[in-house]
């Protein structure tokens, strides 16, 4: 079923989106794939053809930048432009601190890549899958996009905004044969929390001490899941926890012997 679809991935250079990758190489899909590490990039379409036979194109792009996401999509070969199912998981987290003593720069760091670039990729996307009424919007949210814990605001605001985004797409492309799905994670093992602590290993690793995370390879068969069900379903949403966790604050960790 996703035998030679051109799918896309932003972020693709690691974590869910690197594993995302690999998911759709098995299943015969072909690969756009984008992120700032073009040199990774290059190394993980090589490890794909090399594993997968599977064809793969890869462009660096900040998805932060609305002129660069435009031009990149319009100067894609023409074998590439017709994306049958977008990927929208490029995002992070910066920073954990009270709002009223929050990094301005962490913020708009936020809000320009979990929504402002998402907005920026499908609509750079979207109108080609309207005009053959073909197509599959899957973006990657999280259950910070359910629920707000503390020091969290900003990004849960954002992640709150991808899900109400993804509502509102399935409203405007109400009476089309386009699909929209989130899925959503809770605590995903990954680069995340290393790049939410500025490179703070130590920090991060406490994240998921005692506990047994998701990895990204659980998340990526999430998506693969919402993206091979037959045309006429669409999975709206997928929330995806750890058995060890029950809401986004309530995680139970085995103390160290």
């Amino acid at each position: 079923m996703l035998k030679d679809k051109i799918i896309f991935i932003t972020g693709a250079s690691s974590g869910i989106g690197r594993a995302c990758a690999e998911y759709f190489a098995k299943a015969g899909a072909k690969l756009l794939l984008c992120a700032r590490r073009i040199e990774v990039l290059k190394t993980i379409a090589e490890e794909l053809y090399s594993q997968y036979g599977t064809e793969v194109h890869v462009f660096e792009l900040d998805v932060r930048q609305c002129a660069s996401v435009k031009n990149a999509l319009k100067e894609l070969p023409q074998q590439w432009q017709a994306v049958d199912i977008l990927v929208n998981n490029a995002g992070l987290a910066a920073g954990l601190d009270f709002l009223q003593e929050g990094n301005v720069q962490d913020w708009e760091d936020m809000i320009d890549t979990n929504f402002k670039g998402l907005l920026y990729v499908t609509r750079a996307v979207l109108p080609q899958m309207v005009a053959k009424n073909s197509g599959h919007i899957i973006n990657i949210g999280s259950i910070a996009g359910h629920q707000i814990y503390p020091k969290g605001a900003v990004y849960c605001a954002t992640k709150y905004a991808v899900n109400v985004l993804s509502n509102g797409l399935r409203i405007d492309l109400f009476g089309t044969k386009i699909r929209v799905s989130t899925v959503d994670p809770g605590a995903v093992e990954t680069n995340f929390s290393a790049v939410r602590f500025k490179g703070n290993v130590k920090r991060a690793a406490a994240v998921y001490e005692g506990m047994e995370p998701l990895t990204p390879n659980d998340v990526a068969d999430a998506v693969l899941y919402c993206a091979s069900c037959p045309p006429h379903v669409n999975i709206s949403e997928v929330i995806i926890m750890p058995t060890d966790q029950a809401s986004a604050t309530m995680i139970s960790r085995k103390e160290k012997s």
